[in-house]
């Protein structure tokens, strides 16, 4: 693999993705966005990720698409070519919700435009409280509804929470987005990345095909009615009673000690 523009490492079934432009808050630019997309393709497919942690470097999570590489390039192309780029930008919220794995996003700073989209897809966010997130699109002459948020946003924290941020576009802090449900825990800045790494351990160490199915039918089930749903479940879950974690579940519990899973 050749060389990223952000860092990745896997440690001990634990994949920790780390933005790392901090002099320019971790701004996104073309080759980023497109690494990432793949990267979280690639990922659908690697057994040996369990869980992974997204993060940003510095000071920041992600302050979005960068304005000198991205923005200003942008404007002096033909619409194909945006449309290319702005499809490629849905590509990678698209393989994030894809992928079967649960994904922690440690947000350790601002999160604004495309960098609030990237934290929205992820699973679980654990939040800085001295965070804010920034779904500011419409302040800079764009529509809300971008990369997927206007799709992810009210199903995470209702719709009329996800008009007012999208329509205004103003800072949401750690306490707003806590109370919303956009976030699963505030905690001290230095100590985001630490409590996402140990949510992500708990996963990975937990039966973790039943992670990856319970991730698919959360997705599946957005666009279904209510008996569709239930039969997807119904067997899904018969799936899942004949799998070798649930017979060590059982296994164990007879035995008094603790399941070893191995997700299969």
């Amino acid at each position: 693999m050749s060389q990223l523009p952000f860092g990745y490492e896997i440690e001990d079934g634990i994949a920790t993705i780390t933005l790392n432009r901090p002099e320019r808050l971790n701004a996104l630019t073309f080759e980023v966005y497109r690494r990432l997309a793949d990267m979280f393709y690639r990922m659908r497919f690697a057994d040996e990720v369990k869980a992974c942690v997204i993060t940003g470097a510095g000071k920041g999570f992600c302050g979005g698409g960068d304005v000198e590489d991205i923005i200003a390039q942008l404007l002096e192309r033909d619409t194909k070519e945006v449309v290319a780029f702005t499809r490629m930008t849905g590509e990678l919220i698209e393989n994030i919700r894809r992928v079967d794995r649960p994904v922690i996003g440690a947000i350790n700073g601002t999160a604004a435009g495309a960098g609030a989209v990237i934290a929205l897809a992820c699973d679980l966010r654990v939040m800085a409280d001295d965070a804010k997130f920034h779904f500011l699109f419409s302040k800079v002459g764009l529509t809300g509804a971008d990369m997927g948020a206007a799709y992810l946003l009210p199903r995470v924290v209702g719709l009329g929470r996800a008009t007012e941020w999208l329509l205004l576009g103003d800072g949401v802090d750690s306490r707003v987005a806590h109370q919303s449900g956009l976030v699963t825990k505030v905690v001290r800045a230095d100590k985001v990345l630490e409590e996402a790494q140990i949510i992500a351990r708990r996963l990975a160490d937990g039966p973790t095909l039943a992670h990856s199915m319970t991730k698919r039918m959360l997705n599946g089930e957005l666009s279904m009615d209510l008996a569709s749903a239930i039969e997807s479940e119904a067997v899904a879950q018969a799936l899942l009673l004949r799998a070798g974690d649930h017979r060590e579940f059982y296994e164990a519990w007879s035995q008094g000690r603790k399941p070893e899973f191995k997700g299969r």
